[in-house]
């Protein structure tokens, strides 16, 4: 495991079977998650002879920055991150009134399938560890050197399929050991996986859970979403349900609107009869188009018609500000031109070697 993903008390029985003083452990988790260090050369406080034992059996193995995009409409960072075996991951940067929002990828590409989205054109090909989580963010504050209050965890991948690292991020993400980002600054989506929406009820956790429903009937969805082919959306709502009434939390439900097809006035009416009752709110989602993929979004009347008729029904719904539109904005778009130039390079190579 590497040392980023060990929490304080992992770090206090490591240090003390290593034969040196449990104080240690502190110094270094504030290096590694207060003053975000990626290398034990810089934890000036700690000997020598430990840092080297340390990196023979818990290496640091920090996510490099490899290039990054900033939008000149409203200032919107979209990060390209490498790890430690070559895999890249996107990580967004959004400046708001409210404060800094970072949007982070929980696992190397994803196994989802979502028509719309460019994250899981290549299918999955590992979870991310807590550590690479973390860094992600730690990346961007030192790199901005702006504090991060917000963290949505909505880039690519599937959080709840990976569950445990997910849930050891939260922790650490919110240990006032770390950066101590409240727990209701944190939203957690999921495209519905019923038994882990379940079990994510009963961690005593405060965080937002945002669902990835972008549909307003079982058919769409499964148009939209081959997850619904598993968990009808009647039974993904439900869980939402549980999950309020366990957590006090209010839901909130992403709804991409694609033109033609789940942006219709009866979508619309069929939403508000699904969701009605419930405390929640619709974000409402103009689809960020890609070219493996004919959907487009709808346009501006289109989108508040949608948004009205939603209203009218008493529905709490807002339009989703579109941050970071002219820089490969949509999820996985920045990584999947990233490897599709290397794949073209290493053919290139191949041919002329």
């Amino acid at each position: 495991m590497d040392i980023i993903s060990y929490t304080k008390e992992e770090l206090e029985n490591l240090i003390v079977v290593l034969g040196d003083k449990k104080y240690r452990a502190g110094q270094i988790y504030e290096w590694i998650h207060k003053k975000h260090v990626t290398s034990y050369d810089e934890m000036l406080n700690v000997p020598k002879a430990l840092k080297e034992k340390l990196a023979e059996i818990a290496p640091m193995n920090a996510p490099e920055i490899v290039t990054f995009q900033e939008s000149k409409i409203d200032g919107t960072r979209k990060y390209l991150y490498k790890l430690y075996d070559d895999s890249v991951i996107e990580s967004v940067f959004m400046r708001y009134k409210h404060g800094n929002s970072v949007c982070i990828s929980s696992q190397v590409g994803c196994r989802m399938g979502c028509r719309f989205c460019a994250s899981t054109l290549d299918g999955l090909m590992r979870n991310l560890s807590a550590g690479e989580m973390l860094m992600q963010i730690y990346g961007i504050e030192r790199d901005t050197g702006e504090r991060v209050s917000n963290v949505v965890v909505m880039g690519t991948g599937e959080p709840l399929d990976n569950y445990d690292n997910l849930i050891k991020f939260i922790k650490m993400l919110s240990d006032e050991s770390g950066i101590n980002i409240s727990q209701r600054n944190i939203t957690v989506s999921t495209c519905g996986l019923v038994p882990k929406i379940d079990e994510l009820a009963d961690e005593d956790l405060q965080i937002t859970l945002a669902l990835s429903l972008h549909a307003s009937n079982q058919a769409k969805r499964e148009a939209l979403m081959p997850i619904a082919l598993k968990y009808n959306i009647n039974d993904v709502v439900d869980a939402c349900k549980r999950y309020f009434d366990k957590t006090g939390r209010r839901i909130s439900f992403e709804y991409s609107l694609v033109s033609g097809q789940n942006d219709t006035a009866e979508d619309a009416a069929e939403l508000s009869h699904l969701i009605k009752g419930i405390n929640c709110h619709v974000n409402l989602i103009p689809v960020n188009p890609i070219k493996e993929r004919d959907y487009v979004a709808p346009d501006r009347s289109a989108v508040i018609g949608f948004k009205e008729r939603l209203e009218k029904n008493g529905i709490n719904v807002t339009i989703r500000r579109e941050m970071g539109r002219d820089i490969d904005g949509a999820c996985g778009q920045l990584r999947k031109k990233y490897m599709s130039k290397v794949g073209e390079e290493d053919e290139d190579s191949r041919t002329n070697g």
